[in-house]
């Protein structure tokens, strides 16, 4: 009877260690999704903080534009202030596509194409816009990995 409780308690520390290192795990890939979620929060930070600059550049040259310009502010307020995931994937979107318009508004003023300060910004946006880009893919990869664990039980 003494081999029987050996290997009882055997198992039972196994199944116990097996246990720790899952969870272990589990917190690992949640803590890099929420580092992956804040890379992507700060690149849209670091566009809203550009916004008012493109704004200010643009407004010089097209002064009666005033419905575009306000709705960019409007959607630098959203994405400043949204907290969730769901939240600051609308705000993205919907400034992406304010941000199209401003562009558009742009390209009816050859002078301004030609204005250094807004190449500047152009240029500024873009590398904020591609870092934005690896930070989603950095995201959905850490996201993948948490589901695929969480889905593929008894995975450690």
């Amino acid at each position: 009877m003494g081999i029987l409780v050996w290997v009882v308690l055997a198992a039972i520390v196994l199944v116990l260690v097996l246990a720790v290192s899952i969870y272990n795990r589990l917190v690992r890939l949640r803590a890099l999704v929420k580092e992956a979620f804040s890379g992507i929060t700060v690149q849209l930070r670091r566009r809203a903080d550009l916004i008012p600059n493109l704004v200010e550049t643009v407004q010089g040259y097209a002064t009666h534009e005033r419905e575009v310009f306000e709705e960019v502010t409007q959607a630098r307020a959203e994405t400043v202030k949204a907290g969730s995931v769901e939240a600051t994937a609308q705000a993205d979107a919907h400034m992406t596509g304010i941000l199209g318009r401003l562009f558009a508004v742009a390209e009816a003023y050859p002078e301004l194409k030609a204005n250094t300060n807004f190449l500047q910004l152009q240029d500024q946006l873009a590398n904020i816009e591609g870092e934005l880009q690896s930070a989603r893919r950095y995201y959905n990869a850490t996201v993948r990995d948490l589901n695929s664990t969480i889905q593929s039980f008894p995975r450690c």
